[in-house]
């Protein structure tokens, strides 16, 4: 039926293109046009869905969309339906007729997702701001029966590396809503700066939210601001938002039916902490993080003393305090436990315990966490990290380092979101040529690779498999300066996975989705999203390495490149580091035409988190017809073989 019914929609000339794409959808006869005499029809304890509907519909229209309990008439009538029940809290009923748009569900959440699905059927005119004069507007009639797949459909953003307005916050909320998304986990503590206002401890403010400028790469060393000038006297950076900020974002986000989900980082990523109470160390001097854009490659982490437990239960008080969300993330990604290795107190400690290892001093730490946050009627959650030395009772695993560390927390019955850097790392770059691309963090996920994510792995048994609450996207900000560069990497690479997240697997297919994207990005202009154009986004590899295919000594490596080559003309080999603990270095590559040598360039580049000279030119005179084409270069992976990545060979001119 859902393939039928698919079907027809598409042969209507004004099916309407729905991002993230509906479960159901059935073209019907007609159209419902707005007009002044317009209604919406919503029981008086549902006024606060109306007026989001109001607030969303009036700037474009230009209508007054008056809201009114009672009456029929032209209206889009809102009502909960208890026979819905089987659709979930989140799922919704959506029926456009020539008189009336009915939209039902069991509970809010489900009408205010019914109310972006008609938002998204309008004209993209109609999402512009102050257009003015009423404007005609029409929907076509339609059948709609939509619920999501998964309860976890986030987006992470980290305000500690680059801090960003509260404005921008509301924003970026509307934005997740638009798409059905319903998770904000906001990154508010790192080693660059601490963001949240904790009134018993003033100092992480006071001290910990303001650094120096963000070095914005190694090669050539450049800054956020000053770029190439003399680093002296460049005036400090940041921020941080008050309780009352936050719980004013937390209101604004849970009237969209976002909820927002703090991160606290603990015990690594601290260093911002030890520098306003150094007690909290491992006795690491705080001035050694005093210079411009020189960070001590192992910074301090939090000692795990019981002391420091106090202290951050303090803190997690709080937090609990302004967010109400079930989950309460802990990061404990990445801690130097070498700080804890030379620390003869946290040694005594680990003795004191019966602990091994500091993977088991870290468990330790984590299950005093997991046991308050408990306590108080929440939720711990933290990165897959936390599973070394033993993962804490009520604990949920956020995966990033590939998906086993969900794989393993499910299998234990954990419950997981996941979020790998293959996948789901927003603040990687979007194309193989970085040329044109704003600087980045390294690795390349373009957007179709985002939408080929399947959160569920193959390896989980179908109960292992309920474990899994859905898949997150990450957009970490080192590289990352402003909003709109926020906006730039994370759409529409949300988009897609915001489908991703929420319409079902079978029905997803990538071709079909394009179509609606292009739709979908006039919607994002009307609303000034700066989103990245979607030229360029569909490209594949011509080839690639593997994990282990490269020694650690420079070796001869060949690629079939023939597919890439059309013609004379200069040809640009680019080598895109994508995974793995090692870079790839490139020593010269050439292009050979059957067997011989036809172009050559020789310079040492390097693929990896940092792209340095890794794109290599190549002209092609008089190509040969039917000749077979190979892409050959001496490489190798640096400190070791785990090395993965892909290789583009694009005509420049």
């Amino acid at each position: 039926m859902l393939a039928i019914a698919s079907l027809v929609l598409a042969q209507n000339m004004g099916a309407p293109s729905i991002l993230p794409k509906p479960v159901l959808m059935q073209a019907q006869p007609g159209t419902f046009t707005f007009n002044a005499d317009t209604r919406i029809v919503v029981p008086r304890e549902l006024e606060e869905v109306g007026n989001r509907l109001q607030e969303a519909l009036r700037p474009g229209t230009g209508l007054r969309l008056d809201l009114t309990n009672h009456g029929g008439g032209n209206a889009i009538v809102l009502r909960l339906d208890r026979k819905l029940q089987a659709m979930g809290s989140e799922g919704y009923q959506l029926d456009a007729k020539p008189d009336q748009v009915l939209i039902r569900a069991y509970a809010p959440a489900g009408l205010f997702y019914g109310i972006q699905s008609l938002r998204q059927m309008l004209p993209a005119d109609s999402m512009r701001k102050g257009l003015g004069a009423p404007r005609t507007w029409s929907v076509p009639c339609v059948h709609i029966e939509d619920q999501p797949r998964f309860a976890w459909r986030g987006a992470m953003l980290d305000v500690s590396r680059h801090f960003e307005p509260k404005a921008f916050l509301f924003k970026f909320i509307d934005e997740l809503a638009l798409h059905k998304m319903n998770t904000f986990h906001i990154h508010l503590t790192d080693d660059q700066g601490w963001r949240m206002q904790i009134k018993k401890y003033p100092k992480l403010t006071e001290i910990g939210a303001w650094h120096k400028p963000n070095q914005l790469s190694d090669d050539p060393t450049t800054y956020k601001v000053g770029a190439d000038k003399a680093i002296t006297g460049l005036v400090e950076d940041g921020g941080y938002y008050t309780q009352d900020d936050l719980r004013e974002v937390v209101a604004y986000a849970k009237a969209r039916y976002v909820t927002m989900v703090p991160e606290i980082e603990m015990p690594g990523h601290s260093f911002e902490v030890v520098c306003a109470y150094p007690e909290l160390g491992n006795g690491i001097d705080p001035k050694r993080l005093v210079t411009p854009g020189v960070n001590d490659p192992t910074p301090d982490v939090l000692n795990a003393s019981a002391a420091t437990v106090k202290v951050y239960q303090d803190i997690l008080t709080e937090v609990m305090d302004v967010f109400p969300s079930t989950f309460i993330h802990v990061g404990g990604d990445e801690v130097n436990k070498s700080h804890w290795h030379n620390n003869p107190v946290m040694q005594a400690q680990m003795k004191e315990l019966g602990l091994k290892s500091e993977e088991e001093l870290q468990s330790w730490f984590i299950q005093q966490m997991d046991k308050f946050i408990a306590s108080k009627g929440r939720r711990l959650i933290g990165w897959d990290e936390i599973l070394e030395g033993g993962l804490a009772p009520g604990a949920t695993v956020m995966s990033w380092r590939g998906i086993e560390g969900g794989i393993a927390a499910a299998k234990a019955n954990h419950d997981v979101v996941m979020a790998p850097t293959s996948h789901t790392y927003l603040d990687y770059y979007q194309a193989s040529d970085r040329t044109h691309e704003p600087r980045a963090i390294g690795g390349y996920v373009p957007l179709q690779k985002v939408y080929s994510f399947e959160p569920v792995p193959s390896e989980l048994t179908a109960d292992q498999a309920k474990h899994i609450l859905g898949a997150q996207g990450q957009l970490w900000t080192e590289y990352i300066p402003n909003a709109a560069h926020v906006e730039y990497m994370a759409f529409p690479r949300l988009c897609a996975l915001a489908e991703v997240d929420w319409s079902p697997k079978a029905s997803r297919n990538y071709d079909d989705f394009l179509g609606r994207l292009r739709v979908h990005l006039d919607r994002l202009k009307m609303l000034d999203v700066n989103f990245r154009p979607l030229e360029g986004s569909k490209e594949a590899a011509v080839a690639g390495w593997k994990s282990g295919e490269m020694s650690q000594t420079f070796t001869t490596h060949s690629w079939d490149v023939t597919s890439s080559i059309s013609g004379p003309g200069v040809y640009r080999a680019i080598y895109n580091y994508t995974d793995g603990d090692c870079r790839l270095d490139i020593a010269w590559s050439e292009l050979l035409e059957d067997a011989a040598v036809v172009a050559r360039d020789e310079h040492v580049g390097h693929a990896g988190d940092a792209e340095v000279d890794n794109v290599y030119t190549l002209k092609l005179a008089s190509p040969k017809p039917n000749s077979r084409y190979t892409l050959r270069a001496s490489v190798r992976a640096d400190g070791g073989t785990d090395s993965v990545g892909d290789i583009f060979v694009k005509k420049a001119w």
